[in-house]
């Protein structure tokens, strides 16, 4: 397959329902013409825009295996890059609505293993190189963050500490195990079902661990999984102002108003303060490393180093 780049000109020329670019959308809309939402999803372009320009040197061309997290929703044409314990469950259940032809109606109804399903949505990998560029030249671009260190400590409470994911255990916990702790029980050499955060935290900084393969998509960095500095995304959504910006995104592309971004359960939600709590055990050496190794999604994404770190 021949590579392909999302060159600078792509996002002026979505035509939606409406027959007009996003940006048009945007600023044309009576609807949003006043709005202060559309003038944070400027400067949220703006900072992203300015960030990739100071960082980025060299500009790569994008292969169709970058584009697996890019779900394509040909009937609105939409793109949108799904992040791992950023909502993404939900977002592939709304994509699932839209893209469903009235097979679903509420994406409630949609059970959460079923919107990971991979043949029940389609990414953008899976195109041709022409269909690939037409899409990423028109269709309207998003993507959902979250600060970095919040969304690395909901991975590991959801992968690590729930007792049903044992094939993260297995994959992942025996290997960490093995290496970051000294003198293992053979129980915990074989289940791994007890990994603490600050071995994990050593697995992610431990060379040998990206030098054997990539992050697995639940700790990867978002501008390894989404390419910010190559695709030029429309809407940067933040899981902090998830229902405003989801409900924006949705009346952007003209979804039926019948669908609705789920309202999100607050019970288990990994907050700031819980961060905080998983990164009093870390030493400030180890923090100052692992922000380093999350520093350009707090720079693109323009989230503040945290309060709790001890790395000034």
């Amino acid at each position: 397959l021949t590579p392909f780049s999302a060159s600078e000109d792509m996002r002026s020329t979505w035509q939606g329902k409406a027959g007009r670019s996003p940006l048009q959308a945007l600023y044309e809309s009576d609807q949003f013409e006043q709005s202060s939402l559309q003038a944070v999803h400027q400067q949220r372009r703006e900072m992203l825009s300015n960030v990739c320009s100071r960082y980025t040197r060299k500009r790569r061309l994008l292969q169709p295996d970058d584009l697996r997290h890019l779900v394509v929703d040909d009937t609105h044409g939409l793109l949108y890059c799904y992040v791992p314990k950023v909502a993404c469950t939900n977002w592939k259940r709304v994509m699932m609505v839209l893209t469903g032809q009235g097979k679903y109606q509420d994406p409630l109804e949609i059970p959460a293993h079923e919107a990971h399903v991979p043949s029940n949505l389609r990414t953008l990998s899976e195109y041709s190189v022409p269909e690939i560029n037409y899409r990423l030249r028109s269709y309207l671009k998003f993507i959902f963050v979250r600060e970095p260190f919040e969304r690395l400590v909901s991975a590991y409470r959801n992968k690590f500490t729930l007792s049903y994911n044992t094939a993260f255990h297995k994959r992942y916990g025996t290997k960490i195990i093995r290496r970051h702790r000294q003198e293992p029980s053979d129980r915990a050499l074989e289940r791994g079902d007890d990994v603490r955060f600050e071995e994990f935290v050593y697995y992610l900084l431990d060379p040998r661990t990206q030098q054997e393969e990539p992050f697995n998509e639940h700790w990867e960095r978002v501008h390894s999984l989404c390419h910010p500095c190559i695709i030029h995304y429309d809407v940067v959504g933040k899981y902090e102002t998830l229902a405003k910006d989801a409900n924006y995104i949705l009346q952007l592309v003209g979804a039926d108003t019948s669908v609705k971004f789920p309202a999100s359960s607050k019970t288990t939600r990994t907050t700031d303060d819980m961060t905080a709590q998983f990164f009093q055990g870390i030493s400030p050496f180890y923090q100052r490393r692992l922000f380093n190794l999350y520093k350009m999604d707090y720079l693109l994404f323009n989230y503040s180093i945290p309060s709790y770190l001890r790395i000034r």
